[in-house]
C-alpha cells in the first residue's frame, strides 16, 4: 500500500504540477522504482484517447447534442475497444481517435447502452497503446482522492476527491443506483478517465453538476458512471452490440421535479410520448393509479410495467384537465437514426 501511495502522489504530481518525468532521459544511476513510475504515469495518459463524430444526417440528438462532438475514451483491452459516454457517439455517422502522440484512425460504434450510459467503440486500427486496466468502483471510499483525465495528456489531466457515492436520476429517463461524484469540477468531463490512486480506471465522465453532497449546501463537481457497471455487460456489447437483458420502455420525455411535481420540460418529437399527445408543460401525476413525485418514483413505476413495448398508463394534468393516457413505449435505441449502408 505505501508503494502505490508513492506511485499516486508522484503519478499526481508529474500530471498536475508539471513535473515532466519522461519528456527528460532519466538517469543511468535513477532508481528502478522511479522509472517505472515515469513508466506508468505514460502508459496511463496514453490509454486516454480524444473522440471525434460527426453525426449522421437527421440526427435525432443533434437538437440538444449538436451535429458534431468532441470527448474523451479509455481504451480498455488490446484488441482497441474504447469505453466512453455514449452521448458522444451515439447516432455517429463517422468517428475517430486520436492518441496522445497524435495517431489518428477511424472508430466504429460498437454499442451503445441507454442504461448505464456507456458507449463502445474498436479502433479500426492498432493505436500502440497499453490498455488502462479497469479497478473497482465499489471499493471508493467518500474523501479518496482520484486522477480525472480526459484527451490532451498531463496539462488537462487534475486530481480530485470522492465526496460523494448515491443514487442518480437524471431527467431524460435515465437513474443510477450508484454514481461516482468528485469535486473541483473538471471542466473537460466529456468520457474523461477516472482513475484511483492504483492507477486503474473506475468511472467514465458524464455530467458536470451543482450538487455533488446530496442535501447539502451546493459543491460543484462532476458525476462519474461506475465502470463496474460495464463489467458484466461488457461480453454483450462486444458480441451483440447490445446488453442481453430486455430493454426497458421509453416514452421520450424529460422532466424536472419541483416541489413534489414532475414537470415535462422536453418532449422527443415522434417518440412516444409526442404520439399520445404529451406536451412542455403538462405535469405527470401518476402512473396508473400511483402517484409519482420525483423521478426515482416514476422511474421505477415505468420499469415495472414491463419491457420496451409495454403500454403506459399516465395521469397527466394538461392545463386544468387531468388525462389518463396510454402511452405505448419502444426500446430507446428504435428512436435514433442508423448510419446508412450503401
Amino acid at each position: 500500500m505505501f508503494r502505490v501511495r508513492i506511485l499516486f502522489a508522484t503519478a499526481a504530481f508529474a500530471l498536475t504540477a508539471g513535473v515532466a518525468l519522461a519528456d527528460e532521459p532519466l538517469s543511468r544511476k535513477a532508481p528502478p522504482a522511479e522509472s517505472r513510475i515515469a513508466q506508468g504515469v505514460e502508459e496511463m495518459l496514453a490509454a486516454v484517447v480524444r473522440i471525434k463524430m460527426k453525426a449522421v444526417p437527421g440526427a435525432r440528438s443533434s437538437a440538444t447534442l449538436g451535429q458534431s462532438r468532441e470527448g474523451t475514451g479509455v481504451v480498455i483491452d488490446g484488441r482497441g475497444y474504447i469505453v466512453t459516454i455514449g452521448y458522444i457517439v451515439i447516432e455517429a455517422d463517422s468517428i475517430e481517435v486520436t492518441t496522445q502522440d497524435n495517431k489518428t484512425v477511424p472508430a466504429t460504434l460498437v454499442a451503445y447502452d441507454h442504461a448505464s450510459g456507456f458507449g463502445l467503440l474498436r479502433a479500426g486500427a492498432p493505436l500502440g497503446v497499453k490498455p488502462m486496466p479497469m479497478g473497482q468502483a465499489e471499493d471508493l471510499a467518500v474523501k479518496e482522492p482520484v486522477m480525472i483525465l480526459p484527451a490532451g495528456g498531463r496539462e488537462r489531466a487534475s486530481l480530485a476527491y470522492v465526496v460523494s457515492k448515491r443514487k442518480f436520476s437524471g431527467s431524460w429517463e435515465y437513474m443510477l443506483d450508484m454514481a461516482i461524484f468528485t469535486s473541483p469540477p473538471a471542466y473537460q468531463w466529456s468520457g474523461a478517465a477516472l482513475v484511483s490512486r492504483e492507477g486503474k480506471l473506475v468511472g467514465i465522465g458524464s455530467l458536470l453538476v451543482r450538487d455533488t453532497i446530496n442535501g447539502e449546501s451546493q459543491v460543484p463537481g462532476n458525476m462519474f458512471v461506475p465502470i463496474d457497471l460495464l463489467k458484466p455487460i461488457l461480453g454483450d456489447l462486444i458480441a451483440k452490440g447490445r446488453r442481453s437483458d430486455p430493454a426497458r420502455p421509453w416514452l421520450g420525455l424529460a422532466t424536472e421535479e419541483l416541489q413534489g411535481h414532475l414537470f415535462v420540460i422536453r418532449v422527443s418529437p415522434d417518440g412516444p410520448a409526442d404520439k399520445a399527445g404529451i406536451k412542455t408543460g403538462d405535469i405527470v401525476l401518476g402512473v396508473g393509479a400511483e402517484s409519482v413525485k420525483n423521478h426515482e418514483e416514476f422511474y421505477r413505476k415505468i420499469w415495472r410495467q414491463g419491457a420496451a413495448g409495454t403500454d403506459i398508463p399516465l395521469k397527466v394534468l394538461q392545463g386544468a384537465d387531468v388525462r389518463e393516457l396510454s402511452i405505448h413505449s419502444i426500446d430507446r435505441f428504435q428512436y435514433f437514426r442508423e448510419k446508412p449502408a450503401y
